[in-house]
């Protein structure tokens, strides 16, 4: 289906699409946080530690990072529908093979044929839902609508996974997720027209295996730099892969006549600050979800019921602030609503570095403003999706909606992991679930990682002034 495909389908199936498409992004966005809620449980059960559990973990986003701009690709040249079908039966059954892992190898490397999986679900998604809306305000609008759909994800996750585990074992966190793919995959078939890229592009073999060592050598340092030693010979060998194997994906890059991440791309300002905020927005969420699990459940002893209940203001925050931005985006361009994401995210980062320090103990009043900081974040988080998702997309030719969506979602994949990484390694010792370990003494650990939180906000605020400045020179037009 080409663009001029597209305008042939109805108001009523251009939404019956978004509606259908917007369920992968809930179904990767569900696993995420439902597994997150889960981590003490899948510790004690199949006796992981700390580097386990970050493992079990990043061993999905980074595979899911890797692949996603390949699939879209691929996607882009061989049908977006067939390759959506693919990605939700090997979701299904890797989400088995999760369930019934006997040990921590088993589930971390089904873990990474699960974000194999899943790369092919998000962008190849928004690709078939950009083709099918090409109005420039109604794609804005649908994409809120998208953006919406991973507040739902937020929500449903962590909730869904309590009451999975008050009554099941942490397996059930994956066999959830059979007969949602099932859903899934009848209505795909029922509604979802097959759609191309107007121009395909070729394979970029190298260029992906080096972008798959690049992100594991790095994402690999921050995990077990803390545990190892910062300065020991095997984190000095991870230090100069990284550097030379830097340099020689630029080489590769540069030079292939289809790359699988074009770096001229990144000369449009718009385009690099949409990448760096999606980076941004999903350090902060990572972080945000792994310090909410562990403080509450290890910590404070709290139900993982209790916990996934405790972080639904920023589901609500996102799911109801997500639409208005995507409105906002259509009505009166990016710049606002990321300076308002940019702002609440910061406000929220900041009062949870005030809640869990020791200035109001481990009372009541530490709850509630820690209640009142995921609300603020969540309002963030609902705004910043819709403007970083559509300037992305808006800032490369339409016939390239697949590698568009796929870079920005790498780059929030990215963010997940190296937030993941970087929030074990602050928790330290309290990311063991066998330890004793109470909220004084967390305390400490939290106060960087929640400040970093605030920053990633701030960092927003400064990029969305950049790139819209930049435009605004550009276009001789001011940004709203």
């Amino acid at each position: 289906m080409s663009t001029a495909e597209s305008d042939v389908l109805s108001a009523s199936r251009r939404r019956l699409v978004l509606v259908v498409c917007a369920s992968s992004l809930f179904l990767v966005g569900l696993d995420t946080t439902i597994v997150n809620v889960a981590l003490p449980s899948i510790g004690d059960g199949l006796a992981i530690g700390a580097r386990g559990l970050e493992w079990v973990v990043d061993a999905y986003t980074i595979v899911f990072a890797s692949l996603l701009i390949t699939s879209g690709a691929i996607a882009d040249r061989f049908g977006r529908r067939r390759v959506f079908l693919i990605g939700l039966i090997g979701f299904g059954v890797t989400s088995l093979l999760c369930a019934l892992a006997p040990n921590a190898g088993v589930l971390i490397a089904a873990r990474a044929l699960q974000g194999l999986s899943a790369s092919m679900l998000s962008p190849v998604a928004l690709a078939i839902v950009v083709a099918a809306t090409p109005d420039p305000r109604e794609r804005a609008r649908a994409i809120g609508v998208w953006a919406s759909v991973f507040g739902l994800s937020l929500a449903a996750g962590p909730v869904l996974g309590g009451v999975l585990l008050h009554n099941f074992e942490w397996r059930s966190v994956f066999w959830i997720n059979v007969p949602l793919v099932l859903v899934a995959l009848v209505t795909v078939l029922t509604v979802v027209p097959e759609s191309h890229g107007v121009r395909t592009r070729r394979l970029d073999p190298a260029g992906q295996l080096l972008l798959i060592a690049l992100l594991a050598l790095g994402v690999g340092a921050l995990i077990e730099g803390p545990h190892v030693g910062w300065t020991a010979p095997p984190m000095l060998a991870i230090y100069a892969g990284l550097v030379v194997g830097a340099g020689v994906f630029i080489g590769v890059e540069t030079r292939h006549s289809a790359p699988l991440i074009d770096l001229s791309a990144f000369g449009q300002p718009e385009f690099t600050a949409a990448v760096l905020g999606a980076l941004a927005v999903f350090v902060s969420i990572s972080m945000t979800l792994l310090f909410t699990t562990f403080y509450l459940q290890v910590g404070r002893g709290w139900a993982p019921m209790a916990t996934g209940l405790a972080v639904l203001p920023i589901a609500a925050g996102a799911t109801v602030c997500a639409p208005l931005s995507g409105r906002m985006v259509a009505s009166r361009g990016p710049r606002r609503p990321l300076f308002i994401a940019g702002g609440f995210m910061a406000a929220g980062g900041l009062l949870a570095w005030m809640a869990t320090g020791s200035l109001f103990g481990d009372g009541d009043v530490s709850v509630l403003l820690l209640l009142v900081a995921y609300a603020l974040f969540g309002v963030g988080i609902g705004f910043a999706n819709a403007p970083i998702t559509n300037t992305a997309v808006s800032s490369l030719p339409a016939e390239r909606a697949g590698v568009a969506g796929g870079i920005t979602s790498t780059a929030r994949q990215v963010g997940a992991a190296v937030g993941i990484a970087v929030a074990g390694g602050l928790l330290g010792s309290a990311l063991t679930p066998a330890s004793d370990v109470r909220s004084a003494e967390l305390s400490g650990v939290l106060a960087p990682g929640w400040l970093i939180v605030a920053a990633c906000g701030i960092g927003l605020i400064l990029l969305a002034t950049a790139a819209t400045t930049s435009a605004g020179k550009r276009t001789g037009r001011p940004q709203s």
